[in-house]
């Protein structure tokens, strides 16, 4: 399966899958065939048609397992940290506003800005710093395993870090079952 991010500043019309349309001037995410005025992120997962995506990668998915698509967003304070954790399932985030500085494996770094898109993979290890001097925000799309809808995914890598303060403030959307 692909996943794809496409952004849409005119709108985007109604088409029917497993397909997540975020509204970026009402901060407000919608399941399926649904059609927003004005500038929009559409997240597809189908087999096929990622021309023309900002960001798209290939998943793969257990076809015998049972999966959902989740929808949410993080909001950081300035100089609020996600400590180096993972999450159950891959997907792809897209930067609101702000900033943020990414820490991957192997010394891997990356600088993110408003309208940057980045993915994230199943068990991915990240630490994610925002910016010290202003407030930021993603809004990502996630397929994970049906057992894990309703449920926090955050799982911290060092334990140390569990008793640290946790400025991120997660807001979900929905979790919606999908077909393969």
């Amino acid at each position: 399966m692909n996943l794809a991010l496409f952004e849409h500043a005119d709108g985007v019309e109604a088409l029917p899958g497993n397909r997540v349309v975020y509204d970026l001037e009402r901060d407000a995410a919608y399941f399926g065939d649904v059609a927003v005025d004005g500038p929009a992120g559409v997240w597809e997962l189908a087999e096929y048609g990622s021309d023309g995506a900002a960001l798209s990668v290939d998943l793969e998915l257990d076809p015998w397992m049972e999966w959902l698509i989740r929808c949410d967003r993080i909001d950081f304070p300035p100089g609020g940290i996600a400590y180096r954790h993972t999450h159950p399932g891959a997907g792809i985030r897209r930067l609101l506003f702000g900033s943020i500085h990414l820490e991957g494996p192997d010394g891997l770094t990356k600088d993110v800005e408003p309208g940057t898109a980045w993915f994230e993979g199943f068990d991915y290890p990240v630490k994610a710093i925002a910016s010290e001097t202003e407030p930021s925000a993603f809004v990502r799309v996630m397929v994970l395993p049906r057992e894990w809808e309703g449920k926090r995914t955050i799982r911290y890598l060092d334990p140390e870090d569990e008793d640290k303060p946790k400025l991120q403030k997660p807001t979900v959307y929905f979790d919606r079952p999908i077909q393969l």
